[in-house]
């Protein structure tokens, strides 16, 4: 049987990348999908490559109307939760002594602000034994040049883990934090180009980046009753980038 049969996943930030990657393999698994992303036109190819099985909602995670938007749809088509997948997330990069405020309020609001919600607001609605999946980074370990942000920002996803397993006890409801890597994205590739492709590769044992569907298969194992003994727990998928 398939792992995810029958259940009903959120993947937010699902359009591309790293999201549609976990939402191909959770369709796979037998899951049904609600893909929550900003593109319109990404989410419209995201829903062709998906198919039958899977549901688009456009917004934003750090507009808290939006959220509620996706968490009725949900309600009224499926009654309850299984997964949550907060994937959602920016960063830009911005050396120490030239950080605005816009640039706080961007990244923060999306990557801490925006995760908060996107759990708390789909938690009436969770499954017991269900699993919320947060994406972390190997930048909140390791830190980044001009990054700072973002790294910061990641490494409270890691804590937003920890005390939320705590604050879960009782309900059988699990919380990880899934972090990659340098991740061989579409968007990655397109802004790296092949050298640069190359040189963020060579940073790690492995010696290159992750395909998106390495990525999406720990996911699916985070969200499957594989991991039904992990909670506040971190899996990275990072080629051991911040392991050593």
């Amino acid at each position: 049987m398939s792992r995810l049969a029958g259940k009903t996943a959120v993947i937010t930030g699902g359009a591309t990348g790293i999201g549609l990657a976990a939402a191909q393999r959770f369709v796979e698994e037998g899951a049904f999908v609600y893909i929550f992303g900003r593109r319109q036109d990404a989410l419209d190819t995201a829903l062709k490559t998906l198919g039958p099985q899977a549901r688009t909602i456009q917004g934003t995670i750090s507009n808290l109307d939006d959220l509620d938007r996706l968490y009725a749809a949900v309600k009224e088509e499926r009654g309850s939760l299984d997964i949550v997948l907060a994937n959602a997330g920016t960063g830009s990069q911005l050396m120490l002594g030239k950080i605005t405020v816009e640039h706080c309020d961007e990244i923060l609001d999306t990557n801490i602000k925006g995760t908060i919600f996107t759990v708390q607001k789909a938690l009436p609605l969770m499954c017991p034994g269900g699993s919320i999946i947060l994406t972390g980074s190997s930048a909140g370990t390791t830190g980044s040049p001009a990054f700072s942000l973002y790294a910061a920002s990641k490494a409270a996803v890691r804590n937003l883990a920890r005390t939320w397993a705590e604050d879960l006890k009782g309900t059988s409801i699990r919380v990880n934090v899934l972090s990659p890597g340098p991740t061989a994205t579409e968007l990655a590739k397109a802004a790296l180009g092949e050298e640069g492709v190359k040189a963020f590769g060579a940073a790690n044992p492995l010696q290159r980046m992750a395909d998106p569907a390495e990525i999406g298969a720990a996911a699916t194992f985070l969200a499957s009753e594989d991991s039904s003994f992990m909670t506040a727990s971190e899996l990275a998928v990072d080629g051991g980038l911040a392991q050593i």
